[in-house]
């Protein structure tokens, strides 16, 4: 286990910090209040090969390990959460499709995100199944032509709003059934030029093979406002047996599969966020002075910033850890991605929130960016599996 990273990796994270440093951290809080997709910002992360990590180097040219991937996503991150999910979202809705797609399947339907800048998204939340997947109720359902037709709504569905195609988990024949298909819908190609900003509307997709796609209107979330989430159904779309990916039965291993590739990066989100609210809160309490000395110099302050310190360093050992056991494709990765996944969290939430405490009722003001941070870093302890979906796993491992 070689945790140095190599020349490219190097090159990754300093091509990421400067696009975080020039167009990210310097207008936060104004992007934030104007609740404006971020666009731009994709766009110039898609120019510079920093978003479809998971295409394989057959379509794309060149190959970005996992390794990396959570390096680039974490220093995306750093910058704002939610222009990280958004991004992260398009390895999340196509990484099945690499794994377990044919080469025409993945020549079809990764090669348009080589070519543009567009958005997929990754269908599998239902309003009555959130952490218990088998409880979905969405499913396709065989014709006679050999075709199949999917009926069923998702919900919590990340960018959703200005998605081009649609990765959707699926019961198989009947909404009881036990098995679970994977199929995938390309939509018609949305970039900034042709939707650049949904606000508070709903879309409609008639799709050209037959049915259609409703997309709610965006929620109004507590944080991580740069990210679109919003519901999705699907009205009697027609499915082509070239749309499936691997066995139609398999579905549940292949969520499996795509979680295991998910959890190290939500955790590299939540590092990003945790170094973010460690750094702002050391520069706040080295500015600011009470009772005759800067607040980072009292001993009760250096306390609290020495323990932020601590969770930072430890969840980004955790990480470490969890990429190179998934590099490796060691037995026991699923733990460690649990693990990091956990521990990151864990830290987004305690440097946020001990980090506004540090920055006394200022904290409390959106002038400030911790306020931000604070509210942003609850969905990473949810999102992906929440925290104790986690441990169940981790418990079922070591016992």
């Amino acid at each position: 286990m070689d945790l140095n990273l190599n020349e490219n990796q190097i090159m990754y994270v300093e091509t990421v910090r400067k696009l975080v440093k020039n167009e990210i951290t310097p207008h936060i809080l104004e992007l934030e209040k104007g609740h404006q997709f971020p666009w731009p910002i994709i766009n110039k992360a898609w120019e510079m090969g920093v978003v479809n990590l998971c295409i394989p180097e057959s379509v794309k040219g060149f190959e970005i390990d996992v390794f990396s991937s959570a390096m680039i996503i974490k220093e995306i991150s750093y910058g704002d959460t939610g222009i990280a999910t958004s991004a992260m979202c398009n390895d999340l809705a196509n990484v099945v499709i690499s794994q377990h797609g044919t080469e025409e399947q993945k020549e079809r339907f990764l090669r348009p995100f080589v070519e543009k800048p567009i958005l997929a998204s990754f269908c599998l939340t239902e309003p009555g199944a959130g952490s218990d997947n088998s409880m979905m109720t969405s499913f396709i359902a065989k014709r006679d032509d050999g075709t199949h037709v999917l009926n069923g709504s998702k919900c919590f569905i990340t960018n959703a709003s200005y998605a081009s195609q649609f990765t959707v988990l699926c019961k198989t024949g009947a909404p009881t059934s036990n098995f679970m298909a994977c199929v995938v819908i390309p939509a018609p190609h949305l970039t900034s030029d042709d939707l650049p900003d949904v606000g508070g509307a709903t879309r409609e997709i008639d799709l050209p093979t037959g049915g259609r796609i409703i997309i709610g209107k965006p929620e109004d979330k507590l944080g991580q406002r740069l990210s679109n989430t919003a519901s999705v159904t699907f009205e009697d779309v027609i499915i082509q047996p070239d749309q499936i990916i691997g066995n139609r039965r398999f579905g549940f291993k292949y969520i499996m599969d795509v979680l295991d590739f998910a959890r190290p990066m939500v955790a590299a989100i939540g590092l990003g966020l945790a170094k973010r609210a460690l750094d702002v809160t050391i520069a706040y309490t080295s500015e600011r002075k009470q009772f005759g000395q800067r607040i980072c110099d009292l001993p009760v302050a250096r306390e609290m910033i020495v323990a932020m310190w601590k969770k930072v360093e430890l969840a980004e050992l955790s990480l470490l850890k969890a990429g190179c056991k998934i590099q490796e494709k060691a037995k026991d990765a699923g733990i460690y991605a649990s693990l990091a996944k956990n521990t990151c969290a864990e830290a987004a939430v305690f440097c946020a929130t001990e980090g506004l405490h540090l920055h006394g009722g200022y904290g409390f003001t959106t002038e400030y960016e911790i306020s931000k941070l604070a509210r942003d870093s609850h969905i990473i302890d949810i999102y992906e599996g929440v925290r104790e979906v986690q441990n169940m796993i981790i418990g079922r491992e070591i016992v």
